[in-house]
Formats: structure tokens, sequence, C-alpha cells
């Protein structure tokens, strides 16, 4: 099994996913809406730290749910963790095995508060520290790099915000996400041919806001972590706050940029740095204005909800590293320096 393969079984697992943990889901939501949650907190780490800002966004926008993102030192080598009363907290790892991560989780039920793990081993240590296990189901994922387990982590924190927000509309948006994912690894020959012209990049940037903030973060991860990029991701508004000046003609700029309620702001940027700075633009969109400003486009389905465009946007940049990375002559099933399961204190 090789990483390209990983990639093209998204659309069966998060499939699968949606009906095989929904009422585990469901029961999860329930005992949330039991107890007095004031907010989440949550511990996670590289891709699944991404997928806790995608959560941000999600539960404060559809459930009201106030975040706040861990700080595992503080439990582990300071040993002054904050306080933690009313709190829902959240520990999402792919392998849960990292014992920072678990220290939040202890922390937690020892303070009285709900504990809930999200993961794909449900015999971790991750999941045994938990009162409530949701596992992604994702199989078996050999590649070093994350794919598959990034998208049904967001499933996963998807069907909760569903379950939490009793909304029977979501829940018909969501079964949808497994055909827009397979509609878009349709666009894997293209993707493979415009990968050749930016074989020689060496740095850029990775530009996204709103729910798709995260998916600028996992794109420049899997960058760094397989072509050894340096990429750096921003929310576009932040990028305008300095860190534009390292933009000159040719620089390299990959935005997310669907349709949604932070799209005029990416269209503006993105104007700005067509126009004015001369950028390489690489678009991930479903909208016909910003795919006209770059010079490499990938289109993703129209009429998506922007809430869960994440689940699919991030499927065109793993397709376009993979095919990046063997283009530079490097190997993306066997990146250096890295291994899949990642123990940090």
């Amino acid at each position: 099994m090789s990483l390209h393969s990983e990639i093209f079984e998204q659309p069966s697992r998060l499939e699968n996913l949606l009906s095989s943990q929904r009422k585990n889901v469901e029961k999860v939501a329930a005992a949330i809406q039991s107890r007095e949650i004031q907010f989440a907190f949550l511990a996670a780490r590289g891709t699944s730290d991404n997928a806790g800002r995608y959560a941000n966004y999600l539960w404060g926008a559809m459930n009201g749910l106030p975040m706040a993102l861990a700080t595992p030192s503080l439990f582990t080598y300071y040993q002054q963790p904050p306080k933690l009363k009313n709190a829902l907290v959240v520990g999402i790892s792919q392998s849960g095995q990292s014992p920072d991560i678990v220290s939040v989780l202890q922390e937690g039920k020892r303070q009285g508060n709900l504990t809930l793990a999200i993961t794909n081993a449900s015999d971790s240590p991750l999941a045994q520290n938990a009162d409530f296990v949701l596992e992604i189901e994702a199989g078996p994922e050999l590649a070093v790099a994350a794919t598959k387990t990034y998208t049904t982590e967001l499933m996963v924190i998807a069907m909760l915000s569903a379950a939490l927000a009793g909304d029977a509309v979501r829940w018909n948006e969501l079964e949808q996400v497994s055909g827009w994912v397979d509609e878009v690894l349709g666009l894997d020959e293209v993707i493979q041919q415009a990968a050749q012209r930016y074989r020689y990049m060496q740095n850029c940037v990775v530009l996204g806001r709103g729910y798709n903030y995260a998916t600028a973060f996992e794109w420049a991860l899997k960058l760094k972590e397989l072509a050894y990029i340096e990429a750096e991701p921003y929310s576009s508004a932040d990028f305008r706050h300095g860190p534009v000046a390292i933009v000159a003609q040719g620089y390299p700029v990959m935005a997310i940029a669907p349709d949604g309620k932070v799209l005029d702001s990416m269209l503006d940027l993105l104007a700005h740095l067509k126009k004015d700075l001369l950028a390489e633009l690489v678009v991930i969109s479903n909208s016909d204005v910003a795919l006209s400003m770059a010079q490499t486009r990938f289109v993703i389905p129209a009429g998506m909800p922007e809430w869960l465009s994440p689940l699919v946007a991030i499927i065109p940049a793993q397709l376009f590293t993979y095919y990046q990375t063997l283009a530079k002559g490097f190997n993306p099933d066997h990146p250096r320096t890295i291994s899949k399961v990642t123990e940090t204190y």
C-alpha cells in the first residue's frame, strides 16, 4: 500500500465512517449536552493539530462552543496545568500514543471533566484515558504522511457538530462528502501534469481563511514532510500584516479559496498578489473568479457548503504534494528523518 493508494481510499473510508459511527457520535453529543460544558479544550500534534484548527472554527461557529488549544508542556514538563472547570477535554491522535496528549486527558479527567478521544486506535493509551472514544476507522495507514486519517478526523469532528446541532440538513450534507471527494480524485492526471511546473520550488506560502485555515496548515505540513519545501501557512488576513513583503515576481503562493463568507477577502488578496506583486498563484476553488487569477487551478465541486469544504479541498493538495515529491526525485512513501508514530512529552 502506498501514499497514493491511501489518498484514493478516502471516499470509501468517509462513507463507511459516516454510517458506522453515527450512533456513537450522537451518544457522545447527548453526554456533552447533559453536562454544563462551557468550552472545549483540545490537545493534538502535527496533522491532528490541523484537524483541531478545523474544530476550532466549526464548533465555535456551528455550535457556539468556545475552543482552547492545549499547551501540553504545561501538563508534562512544567506540571502546572490550567484549571479546566466545565470543559470538554478532547485529544486527537491517529495513533493515540503520544504521552503529552494522553497527559492532557488524564488531567482533564482528574479535574472531573468529560474527556473524549478521537483516534484510529481504540486500544491506545489515549483511548484508555477517555470517557468516550470516537474511532475514525481509517484502517491501517502505512504511509508515513497522514492523509486518510486527516480527512476521517475532520469527518468525526463534523459529525459531532451535526449531532450537537440536531440538524438533519447537516447530516444530509455530510452524506455527500464522499461523492465530492471521489469527484476531486478524478483530477489525478491533471494534478500530476501541473506539479511538474513546480519541481524546482524551494519555498512558498499557503493561504486559507475561516474553515480552510486548517487546510492551509495541513497543505504546508505535507509540502514540508514530503517535498522538503519551506512552506509557510497563513491566514489571508495575517498575511497582509507583514509577511506579504516576501512576495516578489514569480513567488509561489498556494491558496484555498472556496465559495463562502471569507471568499471576498481572499479574492481581494489574490487580486493584489497577481496584479500588483506578480505572484505565481496555485488556487484550489469552486469560484470562477478565484480560479481565473491562477496560473495553476484545481476545481472542486460547486454547491458545497463552506463548513464541509476542508474535507474536499485538501484532496488536490495531497495529490499535488505527492506528485511534486516524485518530480523532485524523492520517495513519498519514505520521507527522510520522520516516522509514522511520534511520541512527545
